[in-house]
């Protein structure tokens, strides 16, 4: 292994040729792993009569991922109640009361008679 101080003495042309063999090292390791686990599975699949192929055949095609869909946004609500003090200030009848809403029923204003007519 290579201590910190080693590294950090040898010159970048140095490193570079160290990494390209670390890679190079890691592709046999993984290669070597790949055919280890073929072998292993192989063995495991004979035990049962079978063979890696027999098994490939019966788990059959990968599900099919579910494709998100597009969120469509909600056009909102048309207005169903207007403040007849303010007449910009109108409330669509879902959702919480405004404020407005509140006070003009309180003080005895018909809801009725606060509605938007069509």
């Amino acid at each position: 292994m290579f201590d910190k101080n080693e590294l950090k003495a040898m010159s970048s042309r140095e490193l570079e040729k160290l990494l390209a063999n670390v890679q190079r090292a890691l592709s046999s390791a993984k290669a070597r792993d790949q055919r280890q686990a073929k072998k292993a599975a192989a063995r495991a699949a004979a035990d049962f009569g079978l063979s890696l192929n027999d098994i490939a055949e019966v788990s059959g095609p990968l599900p099919k991922s579910k494709k998100a869909k597009a969120k469509v946004a909600k056009k909102p609500s048309p207005p169903a109640f207007f403040n007849p003090n303010d007449k910009t200030q109108t409330w669509t009848g879902k959702g919480r009361r405004p404020n407005w809403y509140r006070h003009q029923v309180a003080t005895g204003t018909d809801p009725e008679a606060m509605r938007i007519k069509d």
